[in-house]
């Protein structure tokens, strides 16, 4: 595991050289937050109680929201996109004579990545909005520790898609269409949009049980400590997606190598 720790070591410090992109990225964050904070606002005076969500609660969500976008890996990721441009040229061929496993190599890189976004990132649209606006924190040791665990869990989803879209590559030559499909998707089931809870019959129970609503909708109502069947029933759902997630890559993984030995002849 050690070579795998220091490929995410050095995957943080890459991504921290981009100091300017990243502020500027915190910034636009910031900015969005106030406007969503608006949207909400009108849209909870109008509707109280909403989801569930009393106002505090909305607001939360928002600035969780905006600083969890690029951790989490919303839109994309440029770990998963390099990826599939490696497949579409051919450098993924590299890859696979490293000593190493094609899946864990790029889940270490991509735990890296996520791992600065999310202090570079994640907490300065946060700071802002509690300056402003009165946010919900969890109230104990054990549900900061919740946090985390819904927090890592939700990133390892997000790469468990982003890593199957990556691989579509192998069959259909260039997956930048499936990845544009698959940032739509993620919009709309994460939470990105509205939350979920807001999501009315069986849509809301759809968006509620895809593994985009892992990546994002799970970890904030932890954090909010609002998940009907309780902590423990959050962190199984993101567990279980994780596992099919996973598994899916693995086999994927198998089936690409194949692929690329059957046409390197």
């Amino acid at each position: 595991m050690g070579v795998y720790w220091a490929i995410a070591v050095r995957s943080f410090r890459r991504f921290s050289t981009y100091r300017i992109a990243t502020l500027t990225g915190a910034f636009t964050n910031t900015v969005f937050g106030f406007i969503f904070c608006g949207v909400y606002l009108t849209l909870w005076e109008l509707r109280p109680g909403l989801g569930g969500y009393d106002v505090s609660d909305a607001l939360t969500f928002v600035w969780l929201q905006q600083g969890l976008l690029m951790p989490i890996g919303i839109f994309g990721a440029s770990t998963t996109v390099e990826l599939g441009e490696r497949v579409r040229t051919g450098e993924i061929a590299v890859d696979l004579y490293r000593p190493t496993q094609l899946m864990l190599w790029w889940l270490s890189v991509d735990a890296g990545r996520a791992m600065f976004q999310l202090i570079a990132r994640g907490g300065l649209p946060l700071l802002v909005g509690s300056l402003v606006f009165d946010l919900n924190f969890p109230s104990s040791a054990a549900q900061w520790v919740a946090v985390a665990a819904a927090l890592v869990f939700g990133v390892v989803v997000s790469f468990g898609i982003r890593y199957l879209v990556a691989l579509s590559g192998f069959w259909i030559t260039d997956s930048r269409g499936v990845e544009h499909v698959a940032m739509v998707l993620s919009l709309f089931f994460s939470g990105t949009i509205l939350p979920l809870v807001v999501f009315p019959g069986w849509i809301g129970e759809v968006a509620r049980a895809t593994p985009w609503a892992a990546t994002l909708q799970v970890p904030i109502d932890v954090w909010l400590g609002r998940n009907p069947g309780g902590v423990g029933s959050a962190l199984a759902f993101q567990l279980g997606w994780i596992v099919v997630l996973l598994a899916a890559g693995s086999l994927a993984t198998v089936f690409a190598t194949r692929k690329v030995v059957i046409q390197g002849g």
